[in-house]
């Protein structure tokens, strides 16, 4: 059985959902660490006394001594924070990577951690999280993914292999992630135009007709909030799609216009209080005519 003491690297969205989920399951010892955490002032610093977890001041000192350590960061820290993982891991220890990063990312990481004697396992949640929490779909890939998934199951997760291939778990993520992340990229780019127009009555009239959904306005809102919420994320996510699309010979065309969108969505983080549809839209025009922080593109690779 897998050692009652877990690590977790990264107190997002994710991570902390997570630590909340495992400790109420009796996991407790729980030790976690965030690079927000030398910021007093930061989510993840302000998250963290309210969970029922160690909050460390590196990533070393939270693996040590871990016979599971979960990554849960952003995507273009996930090599980074295998290798600050790998000083202090213990031989045989699981290391579970949660991040939305690339094939060759996770192949990186993966090195990392078998060369300090650890046991790397490739995962992806398919699906948001916040739902279904420990419960969501995820895939899972690795030589070591089938040995994990026998002995993690009072962890709650609801995985199923991809492969004993490291890489094809990550690439159904972020293919899906350029038609999920797109679409709430295409969506937020229309609505914000329409608004201005007056016309986003029509808009949302006419895709009841094409692409019938239950309540566009509430669907509309809700893609637009996760957009606004995690751009900044969510960007970093479609940069690495972006470098997956490429690396089978596709033009990602699209990929990189959707990591552009999302990271400009972030500087909209005012108005998500806003409790429909109408109100969001109206606070993002009112940010615009108060002189807010504007939405800028981001370079990708």
């Amino acid at each position: 059985m897998i050692s009652k003491r877990v690590a977790l690297l990264g107190l997002g969205e994710v991570g902390t959902i997570l630590a909340t989920d495992l400790a109420a399951r009796g996991r407790e010892d729980i030790a976690v660490y965030d690079i927000a955490f030398a910021d007093p002032q930061s989510r993840p610093s302000l998250s963290a006394p309210a969970l029922a977890a160690r909050a460390c001041t590196s990533a070393a000192e939270a693996v040590e001594g871990a016979g599971l350590v979960i990554s849960a960061v952003t995507a273009s820290q996930a090599v980074e924070a295998a290798r600050a993982a790998a000083a202090n891991l213990a031989p045989g220890a699981y290391y579970f990577d949660l991040n939305s990063c690339a094939p060759d990312s996770k192949r990186a990481g993966a090195a990392v951690v078998e060369a300090a004697g650890g046991r790397f396992v490739e995962a992806v949640v398919m699906t948001p999280i916040a739902p279904r929490r420990l419960a969501s779909p995820m895939l899972l890939g690795g030589p070591h993914a089938r040995a994990f998934l026998n002995e993690a199951g009072d962890l709650g997760l609801a995985a199923d292999i991809a492969s004993e291939e490291i890489g094809v778990a990550a690439a159904s993520k972020l293919c899906r992630s350029v038609i999920v992340k797109g679409m709430e990229a295409l969506v937020t780019e229309a609505l914000v135009a329409a608004r201005r127009y007056g016309v986003e009555g029509a808009v949302l009239a006419s895709l009841t007709d094409l692409m019938p959904h239950q309540d566009w306005r509430q669907f509309a809102r809700y893609m637009m909030q996760r957009s606004i919420a995690h751009g900044v994320r969510r960007a970093e996510e479609m940069a690495e799609a972006a470098a997956t699309v490429e690396k089978v010979g596709v033009a990602p065309v699209m990929s990189r216009a959707i990591a552009q969108r999302q990271a400009a969505a972030a500087a909209w983080r005012q108005a998500l209080g806003a409790q429909d549809l109408d109100a969001l839209l109206d606070a993002i025009a009112n940010l615009a005519a108060d002189g807010a922080p504007q939405e800028r593109e981001m370079k990708t690779a």
